[in-house]
């Protein structure tokens, strides 16, 4: 019995890399087949977590185009008064906006005529 017992380890090794041998196969396999289906599918270019994402055309914005609250002020400068009154002045526009909202708090917010039921 002691010369059978040093085959089964044998064996049993053996087995052991077969099977971690054959499950870095299925595994690659599998990671192979789902980036192809993402890839032909299109999803890829859907994914804007990527590095290489290019936006649609209609995306891209014009630097002329300046859009009503949107603004940008110098990083590095002088505060002056007048750049301190335009940030007010655009502070109070976001102020407005948000006070206009219904109070997400009140009874009414999940009424069926507030969701126009």
């Amino acid at each position: 019995m002691d010369s059978k017992e040093p085959q089964e380890k044998k064996h049993g090794a053996r087995n052991l890399a077969i099977l971690a041998v054959l499950s870095i196969l299925v595994s690659l396999t599998l990671t192979t087949v789902s980036l192809a289906i993402y890839h032909y599918s299109g999803d890829i270019y859907l994914d804007r977590s990527r590095p290489g994402y290019l936006p649609d055309t209609e995306e891209i914005k014009d630097e002329e185009e300046d859009e009503e609250g949107d603004y940008d002020f110098s990083k590095s400068g002088a505060i002056t008064k007048e750049i301190l009154d335009e940030y007010l002045k655009k502070l109070d526009v976001e102020v407005k906006a948000l006070n206009d909202y219904r109070d997400p708090f009140d009874d009414e917010a999940l009424s069926d005529s507030h969701f126009g039921l």
